[in-house]
Order: structure tokens, then sequence, then C-alpha cells
């Protein structure tokens, strides 16, 4: 059920109320213009969230690549947390993980066409990005995770809440973890509810839609998990989900919340075993002894199943022994929208685009003053 991962330190409460001070001043700056929010002409898309830990950004940032980058040059902003590199950096086709961080690699390996860029100051990197030679031919940025970073005003931000945590259920850090009180998902043009179990019922999409209480103007959408053809790390084989019947499982994650994945592997193997680090993690000796442990106590037949992003930190690992190198497979995830409203979703963004494209800006001033 929605809300099933929630645990409140109800002892840490009052420290949560001056984190929630914080935010709520830097809010009240912006909100009254002492701090300025600076707008681009440029079709500005924000994914991102006010929970610590995933919530599964970046699945949707490939979801909107795959719909948008067709049709239009589209970049990929973002800060590339715990990359060793600093200020801005365009992604090159040798571009490392520690330069640009796991997540903007794993979308420009699997998205050469388009341009990746990192940058904390989004500002900056949005201006880089429109005005370099190399990319300034670009027509829509997508910025990863930049709900908090006020000082971009996008023209349509997307805010993503967990199924299994939904923010109005939750409390601000560190009794909770929300970065901000629930009620900033009202600055959101679309709420998505994420890792969404994929049989839900009418009256449970009812309960979720009361609790968010959102306001007339803002679109909610619900998205679930589908899973791709698992592809081996460090060899070629590939494997269905539903070849795993009477297989073992290691699930292998550095992601924020692998709940959803873990039910979703149930029901087409044998056992789940889950093995979890926290988001981004950079996997150190000891953990990979660890790893090797884990698989070692499993009985056969086994695999190990990790995720893309995990996958990332794991391929460059050189401890890995050719053993358990041979059963690391790795389970591409993409995005579904639910209740059949992938239409309305599609045609939200293609209408936002269009209406607010350079191109289309060049036009209207030169129709304008046509008689």
């Amino acid at each position: 059920m929605e809300g099933d991962q929630i645990r409140i330190n109800k002892w840490l409460t009052p420290l949560s109320w001056l984190y929630e001070a914080g935010t709520e001043g830097r809010n009240a700056l912006f909100d009254a213009g002492i701090l300025k929010s600076r707008s681009f002409r440029i079709p500005i898309i924000n994914v991102g969230n006010i929970t610590v830990g995933g919530t599964g950004k970046t699945p949707h940032v490939e979801y909107l690549i795959r719909l948008l980058s067709p049709k239009y040059k589209v970049a990929v902003l973002s800060r590339g947390y715990k990359r060793k590199s600093k200020g801005y950096v365009l992604a090159q086709p040798d571009s490392t993980v520690e330069e640009i961080g796991d997540e903007p690699w794993q979308i420009k390996q699997k998205f050469p066409h388009i341009y990746v860029a990192v940058e904390a100051d989004r500002c900056k990197g949005i201006e880089r990005l429109m005005t370099d030679e190399a990319t300034r031919d670009v027509e829509v940025i997508l910025l990863d995770d930049a709900f908090q970073h006020r000082y971009v005003k996008p023209g349509l931000n997307i805010l993503l809440t967990d199924y299994h945590r939904l923010i109005t259920e939750d409390k601000v850090l560190p009794a909770g973890r929300l970065r901000e009180k629930a009620s900033g998902r009202y600055r959101a043009n679309t709420v998505i509810v994420t890792k969404c179990p994929r049989q839900m019922t009418p009256i449970e999409f009812r309960v979720i839609e009361k609790k968010l209480s959102l306001m007339p103007c803002q679109d909610l959408f619900f998205s679930t998990y589908a899973y791709g053809q698992m592809k081996a790390l460090f060899n070629e084989k590939e494997m269905q989900i539903h070849e795993l019947a009477a297989t073992n499982v290691l699930l292998l994650t550095g992601i924020g919340n692998p709940k959803q994945m873990e039910s979703d592997l149930k029901p087409h193997v044998c056992s789940v075993k889950r093995h979890s680090f926290p988001d981004h993690h950079f996997f150190s000796p000891k953990d990979i002894a660890d790893i090797h442990q884990a698989f070692s106590q499993m009985p056969q037949p086994k695999l190990i199943i990790t995720t893309e992003k995990d996958a990332t930190r794991l391929q460059s690992r050189t401890d890995l022994s050719p053993e358990i190198k041979d059963y690391i497979y790795v389970l591409p995830i993409e995005v579904h929208i639910m209740r059949n409203a992938t239409s309305k979703f599609n045609e939200k963004l293609f209408r936002y685009v269009q209406k607010n494209s350079r191109h289309s800006s060049v036009a209207q001033r030169k129709n304008h003053h046509k008689p």
C-alpha cells in the first residue's frame, strides 16, 4: 500500500522545525522577489522531487528524452552528484563517471545523440548550453533534480513523489526525508506518483488524489516501472525475466529506494535477496568482498541483478572475480504512464515545447510585423 516505507524519527522533530524554518525563509525570499528566479527563452522542463532518496528521476528523464529527441535537439543538465570535476562540463563519448557523475554518464551512454552537461549553477549551465558553439542549436533543456534550485524558473516543473513514501505522509529532515514542507508541491505544474504497483484499483487512485489535494491547475499522473531485456555486464549474454523462474537472485542496488524493483522481481524468480547500498554509492574493496560473500552463500542456480545506474560504477571495478562477473546482469528500467493517460501526458509536453520553442518565438516576432 502507499506510504508503506515511511518511518518518522519523532525524537528529531525539534531539529526538523529548525530545518523547516530555514527552507521556509528561503522560499519566502523567492516568493517575495528578493531572491530572483530567472526565466530563459527556451523550453526548460525540470524533473525533481522534495524527498531525499530515489523517486525515479532518471527513468522519467529518459522517458522525456525518448519522447522529445526525435523532434527536438535535447540537452540534459545535471549538477553531476558526487563527480570529481568542478564547474561546467559537457559530456563527451569518452567522459568518465568520475568526471560527470553516474546518472549523466548513464544518460550519455544510452542517448549519445543528445547533449549532456553538468553544472551546479543551473543558470550558468543553461547559458553555456544556449551560447556555446558546440551546443547552441539546443531546443529543449531537461533539468535533472532542480526543484529546490529556484534561481531557474522552468516553464514546466514536474515533481515526483514515491508511491511508497508520499510527500504528504512524510516529515522534513531529519525526522523524515523531505527537503522542505510538502506544501512545496504547489510550485509544480505536474505531479507524478512514481513506482506504483501495476495493479491498482480505482479507489487506490482516488485515495492518493485526495491525500495530495492538488490545485485545479495542476495535473496528476501515476507511473509504474516496466523492465526490458537483461544484459550481462561483462559479456554479450542476454536474458528475459520470465526465464528466471527457478533462479535465486541477489538484487544489488545503490539507488534511493529498491523496494518496488524487489516486489516486481519476486513473482518471476525463486527467491530475492536484497543487497543494498546508499544512493550513488561508490563501491569500496570491502563492499566488493561483501558482495562476493553474499553471493557465495546463495544456492544454485543464481544470478546477480543490478540497475543501469549501479552498473556504471561496477563495470570499472578490477576486484570483481571472473567467477562472479559471469553472473552479473543489468535490468533496464523504463517508465509507463498509468490510467491510459500516456497521450494526455505526452501532448502536455509537446504543447509546452511547441509553444515556447525559440524557433516559434522568432516566427511569432516576424509575423507580428506583418499586416
